[in-house]
């Protein structure tokens, strides 16, 4: 199989005030002359290293199954810090947002031949990255024209952004969630039901009439099951 390369760097963050890592992955057949669609994924790393992203990219490029794709990981920097930014009511959150929007896209847009428009930059995350995911496509329809949602966090503060959102057809979303999510173990030791809120999150979604695919697969809230549902989700936003 052909390999792609990836590329680690680090962009500086007016919004944030900080350096952030960014990791990119670019296919085989990498070049100027050609044009393409952004993935870009908060839980950057998880996504590299648990994910196996290079792999499931460079393996559906090669069989010619997807359009071409320029991943994008941004990693968390501890636990604490993606919290602060990934939360909804978490002090970097709409810093987080605006890095995406107005520093990441426009420097992607410059650094490689992106079709720079919203239908070209896709967001991907699981649990907090998946809803940080979506608040940033909620807040900036015009910069990100897909969202791919694995197993989101809900909370009220989501469920009041999509409840306000009026431009219900500026990107589309894939949305899964493991029926066995019921006592998600989180960060601070405590558990929560994640899949109650999914499904009225998805009920709200679908009366609102966003463009949406949900599915609830037979597992819980781990790699092990959103590392083989990244193909199809890949397939189904850019398959030829």
């Amino acid at each position: 199989m052909n390999k792609g390369s990836v590329e680690d760097f680090t962009l500086y963050s007016d919004a944030l005030g900080e350096d952030m890592q960014v990791l990119v992955h670019l296919p085989a057949n990498y070049s100027p002359l050609y044009k393409y669609s952004l993935v870009i994924a908060s839980d950057g790393k998880d996504y590299f290293q648990l994910g196996r992203v290079p792999r499931v990219v460079d393996e559906l490029l090669e069989n010619q199954e997807i359009e071409n794709i320029i991943f994008v990981g941004i990693p968390y920097k501890s636990v604490e810090d993606r919290n602060r930014k990934y939360e909804p009511t978490g002090e970097q959150h709409g810093a987080y947002l605006r890095f995406l929007a107005h520093e990441l896209a426009p420097y992607l847009d410059e650094k490689y031949p992106t079709y720079q428009v919203g239908m070209g930059r896709t967001l991907i995350g699981d649990s907090l990255a998946a809803t940080v995911s979506l608040m940033a496509a909620l807040k900036y329809p015009n910069i990100f024209g897909r969202v791919i949602l694995q197993s989101p966090k809900v909370g009220p503060e989501m469920m009041e952004a999509v409840e306000k959102f009026s431009m219900n057809n500026s990107f589309t979303v894939y949305h899964v969630i493991g029926s066995e999510e019921t006592e998600v173990k989180l960060t601070n030791g405590e558990t929560a039901d994640f899949l109650a809120p999914n499904r009225e999150l998805n009920e709200l979604m679908k009366n609102k009439g966003f463009s949406l695919f949900y599915e609830e697969f037979k597992g819980d809230h781990t790699w092990k099951y959103w590392q083989p549902d990244l193909k199809r989700a890949l397939l189904m936003n850019f398959g030829m």
